[in-house]
């Protein structure tokens, strides 16, 4: 794929679709789950996490959080979706699964006994039956549900990471569009940097970034955009801060193209910055080029984690530092655009591979001085050293 638009296809049964890749890569993709599931001596899989439904067949919804559920068998048989009408158009026009059935919402109605009476049509009475428990994709709720009805049917096996494990290192297609994500989340920053300034909004700062990425041709993504004291926090907070004369701002962002997320994350100052914040940048930055100069193929992905861990501690800041510094990034659904697992942890045993892509950040919220310095960049892993997908220099940004 030369560019980023859509790729008109047609599905097995001959109506047209509009793909985000070529036919060839999504049957790579199946096939490959296919195996796996034989490997494991599995029957079929039950797909509950959207990630997995837009790997495999290119479906996109938002409806997942209702029952929705996709069934896969080790053999060659048709694919299977199972939805409700308002996805059942794009659906239809949109994805390479075979047969789209819908159900109805009603008081009497439970799509987990709809499902099982598709898998018997499918002759899947008696088999092992992998299900993606894992996922926002089906809830504590549904889960129970579907075993209640598959209750001596059939037999049951977590077969939360058959897809997810492929997912995970990248194909030149899904790189062309992270590097594009990559730019986006790049063009936001920057979009906060020109904005920030005493007396605006927090708010203000979020619309920049949110306009710079929608411009630009990419999704509506998250953005974590915390000042003063909440720049030591790992996570948003409801309801704008005004920015000080001389003020903090921690900034995290997906840029985001076709699902595919990309983060970053730069700390800002508004003001004279306190010399001792230009020293934590100083550990931070430091902290994120030694991992990076370790992220090669063959290396255990926990071992980043390590560098992380060792190089904070040495600078007295044991107590204030992460138990881990990134996780996976992919084509990714909410409510988060982390790509987990994996989760960059000291011990994980993952084997680094190229195509492989994650985002590391170095995060110091000192509770002592009430200062904050972070940083982070998405890399994909090469055969030699890993690919930036960010341009912006890493430093203490002046406001």
């Amino acid at each position: 794929m030369n560019d980023l638009s859509s790729v008109s296809a047609t599905a097995a049964d001959g109506r047209p679709v509009s793909l985000l890749f070529q036919p060839d890569e999504y049957a790579g993709r199946l096939a490959a789950a296919r195996a796996e599931l034989r490997r494991r001596g599995l029957d079929a899989l039950l797909v509950f996490a959207q990630e997995s439904h837009y790997y495999l067949t290119g479906y996109f919804t938002g409806g997942f959080c209702f029952f929705q559920v996709g069934i896969v068998t080790a053999d060659d048989s048709k694919t299977v979706l199972l939805t409700r009408i308002p996805d059942k158009l794009q659906a239809t026009v949109a994805s390479l699964y075979d047969d789209i059935r819908t159900w109805l919402n009603a008081e009497d109605v439970n799509p987990a006994d709809q499902m099982r009476e598709i898998m018997d049509e499918m002759g899947l009475k008696g088999g092992r039956i992998g299900v993606e428990y894992d996922t926002h994709g089906l809830t504590g709720y549904n889960a129970k549900r579907v075993e209640a009805a598959l209750d001596g049917f059939c037999t049951l096996a977590d077969a939360s990471d058959v897809v997810r494990c492929h997912r995970l290192v990248k194909s030149p297609a899904e790189l062309a569009i992270m590097r594009r994500s990559g730019q986006l989340a790049d063009m936001a920053v920057q979009a906060v940097i020109d904005t920030a300034a005493p007396g605006k909004l927090s708010s203000e700062l979020n619309a920049a970034a949110l306009t710079a990425m929608l411009k630009g041709g990419g999704d509506a993504s998250g953005v974590m955009i915390n000042t003063g004291s909440r720049a030591l926090f790992g996570r948003g907070m409801n309801g704008p801060q005004g920015l000080g004369e001389t003020d903090q701002i921690l900034v995290e962002l997906a840029g985001s193209c076709k699902r595919y997320t990309v983060v970053i994350e730069h700390t800002l100052a508004v003001g004279e910055p306190d010399p001792r914040q230009l020293s934590m940048m100083d550990v931070t930055i430091d902290a994120l080029e030694q991992v990076k100069d370790a992220a090669r193929p063959g290396a255990q992905l926990g071992t980043l984690d390590d560098i992380h861990r060792r190089v904070l501690d040495a600078a007295g800041f044991e107590d204030e530092r992460y138990a881990a510094c990134g996780y996976a990034m992919g084509g990714k659904f909410g409510p988060s655009w982390m790509d987990v697992p994996p989760m960059i942890y000291s011990g994980n045993p993952l084997i680094l591979e190229p195509g492989m892509v994650f985002f590391v950040h170095i995060m110091l919220p000192d509770r002592r001085t009430g200062l904050t310095a972070g940083v982070g960049q998405s890399f994909v892993i090469t055969d030699g050293a890993p690919e930036v997908l960010s341009e912006i220099p890493l430093q203490l940004h002046r406001c």
